[in-house]
């Protein structure tokens, strides 16, 4: 039973992905700053991706550096029901691996919460999880818990998948023949064209294991006591605005969070969580001018084809880049092929370009030789971007990206469209000319400039949000009280 006195304690779970573990720890240490007791819970497969890539034992603690600061935070791992070898993204096994997501892996949690709610040092008091799980509140009903979804995306893609009612009743969304018209009823949206919407509601399939999942995750956040996001409110302020106003439901802009902004005495702490070793590039581009050099990295996830990584690698050869920095991860299906079909060029300049199989991509951007960023417009990657006031050149490929890629260029103008042209099958259609033409605009301070004036605004906007009067911090004050007093309405 918890105690009215007692210190808060959140339990947090994000989803197994890099790019949603990243804002989730950074999420634990602010609230530790706060003085709450944390319990990070990892799975096993997260905890052994992470361990191998830093060449660390199995048993260590993510957060042992940070305990050292003094933070009251703990971290625990949790079997997402398959065994460690067992290759989660790998041809058919993705099906099983998402099955067993959304049926299996719940179990497990159950028991690793039911175990903590015993402790009394102290209990815990809240349930704090990624958005896309299917059990969150059902779980943090169970065992008294306040339950706070957590989402790692941007305010109109929550948006857009809460109401997803209305694009089934209205044809956009479920039909043999989806509606290819602009959108103009969901509410805090004033216009959304179809292309738009974030890739799982551009298909007629509608019952999937990924369509499974978004469906079982908003069923749960629209149950739960509190909403987190992270993003900024005055970047989304009109869609935030009217979801407060029209659903009641405490949501939350925190963002952006990143761990160094959360722990003042954390900013030389060196801290690494990343799935994949990271290269070392700073000794490569210290030697490079400033405003030099551009950055391209398709993100953690995602994998382009084998075509349309030649037509890259040949649009970057034709353009006007001084230099380039280009992430090709060692997990794409191509990667093993990449030295027998990329331009020779690629394999004996190395002055010109920097191939690496993954870097500290925060580190790369704020370096000053970074002029712009080619990217597949993963929300991580746009904040870092951002803050960074680096412009981008948007290649959405999947899910949230092809939203997000309408923030980036459409809304907020920070950035413009790498392809603007579509095969019959709605894919893009990527050229090596069109690739070169949009990395010579972006790379030229005077045809882009317009776009760096803007993002500058937008940089000083997340800097305002993060002050102690700003918005961010306004908020995230805002969800600590209303944690503490559901806390306190849910003592028995």
């Amino acid at each position: 039973m918890a105690k009215s006195n007692q210190k808060p304690h959140a339990i947090v779970i994000p989803c197994p992905f890099q790019g949603h573990i990243n804002p989730s720890i950074h999420l634990s240490l602010k609230l530790a700053t706060k003085g709450f007791t944390i319990t990070f819970i990892n799975t096993k497969y997260s905890h052994a991706q992470i361990t191998k890539s830093q060449k660390l034992d199995q048993t260590h603690n993510i957060f042992a550096k940070f305990q050292e600061l003094g933070l009251d935070i703990h971290y625990q791992t949790v079997c997402d029901g398959f065994p460690l070898e067992f290759d989660r993204f790998s041809g058919s096994n993705t099906e099983k691996f998402w099955e067993g997501f959304l049926l299996n892996y719940p179990f497990h949690v159950d028991e690793i919460v039911g175990k903590l709610v015993e402790l009394d040092s102290p209990r815990p008091t809240c349930l704090i999880v990624d958005t896309f799980y299917g059990w969150g509140t059902t779980i943090a009903n169970k065992y008294g818990l306040v339950g706070v979804s957590f989402f790692t995306q941007p305010a109109l893609v929550f948006t857009i998948d809460y109401h997803l009612d209305l694009l089934l009743k209205n044809g956009h969304f479920g039909s043999i023949d989806n509606r290819k018209d602009t959108i103009y009823y969901i509410p805090g949206i004033s216009a959304i064209d179809p292309s738009d919407l974030p890739s799982y509601l551009q298909t007629k399939e509608t019952s999937t294991i990924l369509h499974q999942i978004i469906y079982k995750g908003f069923e749960e956040a629209k149950k739960s006591d509190i909403i987190i996001c992270n993003t900024i409110q005055e970047l989304e302020s009109k869609v935030i605005s009217i979801f407060q106003e029209k659903t009641k439901k405490p949501f939350f802009a925190i963002g952006p969070i990143f761990h160094d902004h959360q722990v003042n005495s954390s900013k030389n702490v060196k801290f690494s969580n990343s799935f994949l070793p990271e290269s070392n590039c700073l000794e490569w581009l210290n030697t490079k001018p400033k405003s030099s050099v551009l950055y391209f990295s398709l993100g953690s996830l995602c994998s382009p084809s084998k075509e349309d990584v030649m037509e890259f690698a040949q649009g970057i050869l034709l353009s006007k880049v001084e230099y380039f920095i280009w992430v090709l991860r060692p997990n794409l299906a191509v990667t093993g092929e990449t030295d027998n079909y990329l331009p020779a060029e690629f394999r004996e300049n190395v002055d010109r370009g920097l191939i690496v199989p993954w870097c500290d991509q925060r580190t790369i951007l704020s370096h000053p030789a970074i002029e712009g960023f080619l990217t597949h417009c993963g929300w991580n990657s746009i904040l870092e971007s951002l803050w960074a006031s680096v412009p981008m050149i948007c290649h959405p490929i999947s899910v949230d990206q092809q939203t997000n890629r309408k923030l980036v260029v459409d809304d907020w103008k920070v950035g413009i469209n790498l392809c603007d042209n579509y095969d019959i099958n709605n894919k893009l259609i990527i050229t090596k000319e069109e690739i070169a033409k949009k990395i010579n605009f972006l790379m030229s301070e005077e045809n882009s400039k317009d776009l760096r004036k803007v993002i500058k605004e937008v940089k000083k906007t997340m800097e305002i949000a993060l002050l102690a009067n700003g918005s961010s911090e306004k908020n995230f004050d805002l969800f600590v009280e209303d944690v503490m007093a559901k806390t306190k309405m849910a003592i028995f």
